[in-house]
């Protein structure tokens, strides 16, 4: 009864922790929360977008749909495998990177994180503000200050709000769905359009590479909202929590958007949200999916403002010791980030589905290799026996730079160069390839495999369990061993 007295009162609104380890007296929450949380962040207008590039791009609408799936179930795979550190930790998920780069050399991969939350908060915030124009009879650059604001207020209020608004995104975004489903099934012959049936490699593997990137990009930060789980909880069902909830939620909203694609003879590029909501009717009806899109955003978009704001702290944290971040420069920190992204939006909104396109297809090339390599250390080389105090030493077990592991990201980057097909950058072999973008295939086999041959040789010394911080309550009742540290 105490422990659950302590839990309760160790709630409050307004989160008060940021990058410093969860004690377990604070620890909450069900799994199903991280069902919802992640099935209500991608059922959303940018997923519904990401689905309709295939199409658009080019593919079919049946190897379109097989290709997304294959990509969700691969990338859906490797975020629930980021997911399932959160409990055993307690930690946000770019902390750990220390373990494989130092506490300094984190900082390489973190800083690229820190760009793609930017770039994902703006291409969300375009949707959004879109959808609110629409809704409020504004321009779409008024909606886009609107949403940037709600955005602003729901990450200072942390990591509670946050999961609450997931599962009120999850119960609007099924409701809305269900019906731009029925609607879209009544005006369209789905069956004459998956007939239509014209294979290509270059086509079917964007589609998987689309839905992968959608899915690996949760990776940096997935572990920030599992972290307050209990200690206990099962590895395997908290993978199966948050991955099951993302597939089913991106693939159903890129279903939608693939169909939406395929029958819109060529209006829904430049008129995404428009397009989507027409789809559903007009007055009241519109008035209400408008809502619908620009709510769904608000998970997704806080997501990236949070997993920015967490990431910066860490960067700060590894080079100045201990960063305790008071609540009002939390809220800078947050301002300075969504501010950042909003004017992002405003200078290219109107640019938005090919920028699209290549950013988060590019990213891959990025984040692929540090997924790879933060795995493989985790589930195979250290087995989940991490030194917690460590992480905040530059003088510790993990050093200020890792030289295995920083080497091994490079080339994992490098390695993917000739591999890459997007308006950013074109790698040599693409063109021998037909055309077809295998980076990041690439980008996960070769950086995994090296690292864990190199890394079983000659890898830092690995504590015999999980250590993890003295946790306040037990220091207090036995004040001879403050400073200590307790293994699991």
């Amino acid at each position: 009864m105490a422990v659950t007295s302590t839990r309760a009162s160790s709630k409050p609104l307004i989160e008060k922790r940021s990058i410093d380890y969860i004690p377990e007296t604070e620890r909450h929450g069900r799994l199903l929360s991280q069902f919802t949380l992640w099935m209500g962040a991608n059922l959303q207008i940018t997923a519904i977008v990401t689905g309709a590039l295939a199409v658009v791009l080019g593919g079919d609408v049946f190897w379109s749909l097989i290709g997304l799936l294959i990509g969700q179930l691969l990338g859906g795979g490797v975020m629930a495998l980021h997911a399932a550190q959160g409990p055993k930790l307690g930690l946000p998920q770019m902390i750990s990177s220390r373990v494989q780069f130092g506490v300094y050399g984190a900082a390489i991969p973190i800083v690229l994180v820190c760009l793609m939350y930017l770039g994902f908060t703006a291409t969300g915030t375009v949707l959004s503000g879109q959808a609110l124009g629409q809704l409020f009879g504004v321009s779409d650059s008024v909606g886009i200050l609107i949403f940037a604001s709600v955005i602003v207020l729901v990450t200072v209020l942390g990591y509670r709000v946050i999961h609450f608004i997931g599962r009120v995104a999850s119960i609007i975004g099924v409701i809305a769905f269900v019906y731009l489903f029925a609607r879209l099934m009544s005006q369209t012959d789905v069956g004459a359009l998956l007939q239509i049936r014209h294979f290509s490699w270059s086509g079917f593997l964007l589609a998987v590479s689309l839905a992968a990137s959608w899915q690996i990009a949760f990776g940096p930060y997935v572990a920030d909202y599992s972290r307050y789980l209990p200690s206990k909880t099962s590895s395997v069902k908290t993978f199966f929590a948050a991955g099951v909830g993302s597939v089913i939620g991106a693939q159903v909203a890129m279903i939608l958007g693939v169909f939406a694609a395929a029958s819109a003879n060529g209006q829904f590029a430049g008129h995404e949200v428009a397009y989507i909501v027409g789809l559903g009717g007009t007055g009241a009806t519109a008035a209400l999916l408008y809502f619908s899109i620009a709510f769904g955003k608000v998970t997704i978009s806080t997501l990236n403002s949070y997993g920015s704001f967490m990431c910066i702290a860490t960067i700060i944290s590894g080079f100045r010791g201990h960063l305790n971040v008071t609540r009002l420069q939390r809220l800078v920190f947050v301002l300075v980030i969504v501010g950042a992204a909003t004017l992002i939006a405003l200078l290219g909104q109107h640019s938005f589905l090919g920028a699209f396109k290549s950013f988060i297809l590019f990213l891959l090339a990025f984040f692929t290799p540090w997924s790879a390599i933060n795995l493989v250390d985790y589930y195979c080389i250290t087995r989940e026996r991490y030194d917690v105090p460590a992480l905040a030493d530059p003088n510790g077990r993990y050093g200020r730079w890792n030289a295995l592991g920083i080497s091994v990201y490079v080339f994992g980057v490098l390695v993917q160069l000739p591999f890459i097909a997007t308006k950013f950058y074109t790698g040599p072999l693409v063109e021998a390839m037909g055309g077809v973008d295998i980076s990041w295939i690439i980008g996960l086999v070769v950086p995994a495999a090296l690292y864990y041959v190199v890394a079983k040789k000659w890898h830092s010394a690995v504590p015999d369990q999980l250590i993890l911080p003295l946790e306040q309550d037990t220091v207090d009742a036995q004040p001879s061993r403050a400073g200590r540290i307790q293994a699991v």
